[in-house]
């Protein structure tokens, strides 16, 4: 239980505040635990990091495919695919993830985080693959940078309102995968 309580926290942490915010002084104030007792759970800001995307991107993932699964043509697993992930972008988890990504972590953490991305890339290929790309895991490498641009853009804040960014990077998406 506290170790779930200190990923809960670190998840609100990192959402609220970024990489940054995740200290082990900031996850026993949240929790009541003394600064003593994170260490016996987590080595290091690290291993949270690392706990995190093992335990949080998978749940992100399955409701991706979900999304996906649900869909029949593959332009509607692509079109499934892009609109779930930025449907995401306000789920704490979500943020907790982005805000890890961005920060500046030991190659561990890094490495979990290019596996776990590198799933969810794998989930689009067979898709494009039956759409007749000669290069699949290309073009969903670069349909996924797409999703990531839009990610970043409904994070910012940005003029546009969520659904118009979400339009727009599905409609680009889908043009483009048609080629």
């Amino acid at each position: 239980m506290q170790r779930g309580a200190l990923l809960d926290a670190a998840r609100t942490l990192l959402s609220e505040g970024g990489t940054e915010a995740l200290t082990f002084p900031a996850l026993a104030e949240r929790t009541g635990l003394a600064r003593s007792s994170v260490y016996e759970y987590f080595r290091s800001r690290a291993a949270v990091v690392e706990e995190l995307c093992a335990v949080d991107f998978p749940v992100w993932a399955s409701e991706v495919e979900a999304a996906m699964e649900r869909a029949g043509a593959p332009e509607e697993k692509i079109e499934a695919y892009v609109r779930r992930q930025l449907a995401l972008v306000d789920d704490r988890r979500h943020r907790a993830v982005v805000a890890i990504s961005a920060g500046e972590l030991d190659a561990g953490a890094r490495e979990k985080i290019r596996a776990a991305h590198g799933g969810l890339i794998a989930m689009i290929v067979e898709a494009l693959a039956a759409l007749g790309h000669e290069q699949p895991r290309l073009a969903a490498m670069l349909l996924q940078g797409v999703v990531d641009a839009a990610v970043r853009r409904i994070e910012l804040g940005a003029a546009e309102n969520p659904e118009e960014i979400t339009e727009a990077a599905v409609g680009m998406v889908l043009r483009g995968v048609r080629g």
